[in-house]
């Protein structure tokens, strides 16, 4: 079910983070980082490489379901603070994906 919500307070959901370090096939350690609610991850060498690809995923995820118009999860309220405050830097981001049509705009 799509909630009557805006792009900026889909973006403000607090989804649960899970990062984690695990070797790969090749035996070289790994870090990882997912929102499991919405099966989103990433893998990188450091965790904030991981956390920060993660968190472009994120956005993605997000922007590309509002304008396809198809249900995100939204297992706990978003945020007020984000909400409210309006994210410029994540909504500058959604903007730039959708610009360099990496997203439908």
């Amino acid at each position: 079910m799509l909630l009557d919500m805006k792009l900026e307070e889909y973006l403000s959901v607090p989804y649960r983070l899970v990062a984690y370090s695990a070797p790969g096939q090749d035996g070289t350690w790994h870090r990882y980082a997912e929102y499991p609610e919405i099966g989103v991850k990433s893998e990188a060498d450091t965790p904030w490489e991981a956390m920060e690809k993660l968190e472009e995923l994120r956005i993605r995820y997000i922007v590309e379901h509002v304008q396809r118009g198809e249900p995100i999860p939204v297992p706990r309220p978003p945020l007020k603070s984000l909400a409210s405050a309006l994210d410029l830097e994540r909504l500058g981001f959604a903007k730039w994906l959708a610009d360099r049509e990496k997203i439908s705009g």
